[in-house]
């Protein structure tokens, strides 16, 4: 594809700037136009619970402004940097784009010019590209005749670096795979999360429905039991069963592990991997888990491997910190045969293609893949279009609660009624 490429999807002018994500820290938004008139923007979230192997994020490190979270930096980098190279190229050549953003950063970890002024760039063209051609974002991205809209997977308790409680376990998530569509299964989301607000005052009173960064509740309990059992209290108390609404942990095991012991922490315990595989097991057991997130250390590949020969004929093993959205450590993890599914977050890895070029080598390995946002998210909802067009067997975008993640699944409802009749759900495949 040549450099100046005319036409009416022809990128005439890029501007970037500074806006705040939910947790009120800084983040890279980028607005591209094309000759066309049409207008594509990308906001990029941030993580609090990071893998060591992601594309770096960008930050000023000025302690005078926004406590050295400031992105200044990364906004100049695409106002004076990226801008100059991209106007004139047709937005509707995102992997050529993308590869000249990667060839200009230079880095494996995006660390010169920012994975965050990067990706707030390649989902503007992706989006941009989409409206020059009158689709949405998800048409473009993959054309289908019919397109499943994936499973909620809602954050309702929050532990870990996402709360100031004792839990170890960092997200206690439902699941409303026995739904019959994607709105329904979103009603019985909400129905279910407003339940739980019930569950948790009685037990612990009116404090223990403050809410953590994505949404979930943070109540004072200690163990990972006394959120199960909350969760599968508010599931009774909402009219439905544990067929309907399944549970899912993410771990996030790497914030308990001691690196220099080799041990996790978790229930007041200091377990060895081995003993943390058993104990994820008996929770299989007692509790309708179907979904196990970052189960092991990040690097611990051999140890996810061995918890997914041993429970994934039933339950979803993904891997997050341990793959990042990284082609490379994915190519790994099916090798190795770690997990039988893949997490997949934008700002990991940091250009639309390189995403999708991380989902396209999960499938074709037979792992499922579930489309994810960040802790510290904003309004932006290119995931819901990305999760769409993917066939993402899950969305993982928080709790049916705070304006950043119900746009995620505001986005999704469009999308259903959009397609109507060509709305197909995935819960059908697990049901």
């Amino acid at each position: 594809m040549s450099k100046k490429l005319a036409g009416s999807s022809e990128i005439t002018d890029v501007k970037a700037r500074q806006v705040l994500d939910s947790r009120g820290n800084p983040t890279v938004e980028v607005d591209v136009w094309t000759r066309d008139g049409k207008m594509g923007r990308g906001t990029v979230p941030s993580g609090a619970s990071t893998g060591i192997h992601e594309a770096l994020e960008l930050r000023d490190g000025d302690t005078k402004r926004f406590h050295g979270r400031g992105v200044l930096k990364a906004v100049s980098n695409v106002n004076k940097i990226i801008k100059p190279r991209i106007i004139g190229r047709n937005a509707a050549g995102q992997r050529n784009i993308d590869e000249l953003m990667i060839k200009l950063d230079g880095t494996p970890n995006k660390k010169k010019l920012g994975a965050n002024a990067i990706l707030a760039v390649s989902i503007a063209i992706a989006r941009v590209a989409a409206e020059s051609q009158g689709k949405p974002a998800y048409k473009y991205l993959k054309t289908l005749r019919r397109y499943k809209l994936p499973i909620p997977m809602m954050n309702v308790i929050n532990g870990g670096k996402h709360a100031g409680n004792k839990l170890a376990v960092q997200e206690f998530q439902i699941e409303p795979i026995g739904a019959a569509s994607c709105s329904e299964a979103v009603r019985i989301g909400d129905e279910v999360y407003q339940s739980l607000n019930s569950v948790l005052k009685n037990k612990y009173g009116p404090s223990a429905i403050n809410v953590g960064d994505e949404g979930g509740y943070a109540p004072p309990a200690g163990k990972t039991g006394d959120a199960l059992e909350a969760i599968l209290q508010a599931i009774s108390d909402a009219g439905y069963d544990q067929s309907a609404v399944h549970i899912g942990i993410d771990a996030a095991s790497s914030s308990f592990y001691g690196n220099k012991d080799s041990i996790y922490q978790i229930d007041g315990k200091r377990l060895s991997s081995g003993e943390l595989e058993d104990y994820y097991e008996e929770l299989v057991r007692t509790y309708p888990i179907r979904t196990l997130e970052d189960p092991f250390d990040e690097d611990d590949f051999d140890s996810f491997a061995l918890i997914t020969r041993k429970l994934g004929n039933r339950v979803k093993i993904i891997g997050d910190d341990l793959y990042v959205t990284n082609p490379d450590r994915i190519k790994k993890g099916i090798q190795k045969k770690a997990t039988n599914a893949v997490l997949i977050k934008l700002n990991q890895i940091g250009t639309v293609t390189e995403t999708l070029d991380a989902i396209k080598m999960s499938k074709e390995a037979g792992l499922d893949i579930v489309v994810s946002h960040r802790s510290g998210e904003t309004e932006d909802t290119f995931i819901s279009h990305l999760a769409t067009s993917q066939e993402s067997l899950f969305i993982k975008t928080g709790a049916p609660a705070r304006g950043e993640r119900t746009a995620k699944y505001n986005e999704l409802l469009r999308i259903e009624e959009e397609l109507g009749s060509d709305a197909l759900f995935m819960g059908s495949t697990l049901s």
